[in-house]
Formats: structure tokens, sequence, C-alpha cells
């Protein structure tokens, strides 16, 4: 069944690390363009946890659901129906936002979508996730730092390529190509005269080190340019993200910032006390929804030409455990938004909620993979070949092509 448009202080070498994914906006290649052109921006956000793909688009239209994902279950009435998505699908009530940008077509959910891992292991599957290889290991680059690198440089020079937002950037865009470091800080501004000695004692004793720090402080002054001194973490997890996305796409709005961002988002681990529409689940996602919100204000026109993809490593069981919560299961789904989108449909290739449909009699069965639908946004959104995505971004994937129709013409 085809269901679319249905219903502690940082040590030196940790320091060192940063300094080849941490440049001044002054020395980073930029993407400018001519007049009228279009200037692509992309953003990838990691789920870290394993979401629950049934409690956040739900197959409502599906005769097992009910039952199968019991008092998780979304419904299409009572106190907290799920809001429509076709006659098929339902999404979560607490993603108004998303739903907003989905009847704009600015918004598609893509379902039953996995990545080629199937241990169930969170730290593999995230491993798996943003590295792009074919499976765990020891890896020093991200898939989405490795499709940077893979850009034409053209007449895109000046600014920032790549942008990370967090205490430490997330490895899906770790690696080789230039990228910009830059997270909220809960302490108070050092004075100009102590960030002057700062530089210039690290310049003589330790001149490595001595550039990492400028680029820090390049990196901050960006950051406050754009009127972000303010952000602060704080104990609300929803804030935190809208926080985190109004600050990336702050960065990402000026002639001179990055292009390609990655934020990581934890605590989607949900094996207690999930809830369905409301409760813990709903929260996260009502911070994912903010977060999208805010990418959509904050990048004000170059919303039209960007497209936000969140991720997550792997799905959870279709039937609700004994504390009422989820455990670790396979297919879930694929959330993107964004005004370059082909938007206003749910993709899914819908394998069934019946138990002989049921991976392993468990999970959701994956019918997408992910990796599919990363390489269509890099493909038809940043431009890159078929063969590049094949054998540099994603290696040994030839035999995933990339999915089209998601960006729009």
């Amino acid at each position: 069944m085809n269901a679319s448009a249905a219903w502690p202080h940082p040590s030196r070498r940790q320091i060192l690390s940063l300094a080849g994914a941490t440049f001044a906006a002054a020395t980073i290649p930029r993407w400018a363009s001519a007049a009228g052109a279009r200037d692509p921006r992309l953003v990838v956000i990691v789920l870290r946890g394993a979401l629950d793909g049934l409690s956040a688009v739900a197959p409502v239209g599906d005769p097992g659901y009910a039952d199968l994902h019991g008092a998780l279950a979304l419904q299409r009435d009572g106190a907290h129906p799920a809001l429509p998505l076709g006659d098929f699908f339902g999404l979560n009530p607490a993603m108004a936002n998303f739903a907003r940008l989905y009847d704009a077509r600015q918004a598609l959910v893509v379902h039953a979508a996995a990545t080629n891992y199937r241990e169930r292991s969170h730290f593999d599957g995230q491993d798996v996730l943003e590295s792009g290889m074919l499976g765990p290991g020891r890896v020093d680059s991200g898939w989405l730092n490795r499709a940077v690198a893979a850009l034409p440089a053209g007449d895109r020079v000046g600014g920032a390529r790549g942008l990370a937002v967090g205490a430490t950037a997330p490895l899906v865009i770790r690696g080789p190509a230039p990228i910009l470091g830059w997270a909220p800080s809960g302490l108070a501004a050092p004075s100009d005269d102590l960030l002057t000695r700062l530089t210039d004692l690290y310049a003589r004793a330790d001149p490595e080190l001595g550039k990492a720090l400028q680029a820090g402080l390049d990196a901050d002054r960006l950051a406050n340019r754009q009127g972000m001194g303010a952000l602060r973490p704080g104990g609300d997890v929803a804030l935190l993200m809208r926080k985190a996305a109004e600050g990336a796409a702050r960065l990402m709005a000026v002639d001179d910032g990055p292009r390609v961002g990655a934020l990581a988002f934890d605590g989607w681990d949900t094996h207690a006390n999930e809830g369905g529409a409301t409760g813990r689940l709903a929260q996260l996602l009502g911070g994912l929804d903010g977060a999208f919100a805010a990418f959509a204000s904050e990048l004000g026109p170059h919303w039209n030409d960007t497209i936000v993809v969140a991720i997550t490593e792997f799905g959870r069981t279709a039937r609700i455990n004994g504390t009422v919560g989820t455990d670790h299961g396979t297919a879930t789904v694929a959330l993107l938004a964004g005004g370059a989108l082909a938007g206003g449909r749910v993709v899914a290739d819908w394998p069934g909620l019946k138990v002989a449909d049921l991976y392993e009699q468990r999970d959701l069965k994956p019918t997408t993979d992910l990796r599919a639908v990363l390489k269509g946004v890099l493909a038809d959104h940043l431009g890159l070949s078929a063969e590049t995505l094949a054998r540099s971004v994603f290696p040994d994937t030839l035999g995933v092509a990339p999915m089209k129709g998601l960006v729009a013409a």
C-alpha cells in the first residue's frame, strides 16, 4: 500500500580537536550566490534515543493500530485528537506548527523508514545513523560533513560552510570539512582585556591552541551580532530545543554565516511512562515542533531555500510494554520541513500492523531506506551526484538510489 499524501573544562586535546571544526567567519568559504540565484540551506536534527514513530505520526487508519499501541495510540477524536494528515495518518497534537507547515506544503513525513542497522543498540545505531557507514565502528567523520566536503567551491567564498550547535559537535557533521561550532554559555562573559591577553598568551606559547581559541571567539562574536548572547541553558527541554534552533537559524541567516547545520537532541528513549497525545513524548515532540517553527521564523526569506530533516537511530516496539512505554524497535519516521520541500504528504510504502506484517513480530517493518531519503535531499537540494553520494557520502551504497520528488521544482 502506498500511503503517500494520506491522513567540567575541556582538555587541551579536546580544544585542539575543535580547531579543525571551528573556523572564523572571515576565513571560511561562503555560499555567496548571484542575485536571484538559489542559496540553499540544510539542517539535520538528530533525535537521540529512538523515536516512537507510531505515536509521532499515527496510522489511525490501520485496523490493528489501536489495539497494538494501546494506551499510547492516538485517536481521531476525543480530548486530544490527532491532527489529520489525510485519511490514514494523524500527527501528534503536540506538533501544531509542523501541521501548519504540512498544510502549506512545507513539511512532509517519511514513514516506515530505517537505516540498514537492525541490532537495536543505541550507541551502534547512532554511529551508523550519523557516520553513514554500513556498520558501527571507529570513524572520524559523518555523512553530512563529507557532503559539505564534496560541494564545489564555485563562487561561494567568504563565510562558514557548516555549523554544529552544542557543547560537542554531533558526529554527523564532524570531519575534514570546516565547520563553525557554537553553544549557548551559562558563564559570565569575560572582559575584552582578559580575552586579548589570553589570545596573545596562547598565540606565543601554543600557536595551535591559540588558533582554536581565536576561532571560538570569532564564533561567539558572530553569535552575539545576531542577538544570541542571552541564550542560556535551563531545565525546560522543549525551550532548549527551540532556543538552540533559534540560535542556529540566526547564524545561518546572515550573509557570511553557515549554510549547513547539525543539532542533536537527547531524551527520546521512552521505555516507561511515554505518554501518547500527552505526557513525556508529547513534551519532546512539542520541543521539536518549536524548533521547526524557530527555523521557519528566524531564517526569514531564506526559509524558502531551506530543508530541515529530523532523524533518529531506530524506532520503538509496536506493542507497549508493562511500564506504559515502548522498547527498542526498528522502523520509524523521518520528519522534514522547509520552504524548499515538495511537502504536504506522507511518503510511505505502508507494511501493515498485523502480527505477520511486523518485523520479527514486534516492530514496524522498514520499507524505506533512510539513506535513500537523505541522498534524495542531498542530490536535489545541494546538487551532489549519485556517484558521489554512493562512494563518498554514504560509502558502498550504489544499490541505494536517491529518493526523487522530495524537493520542490
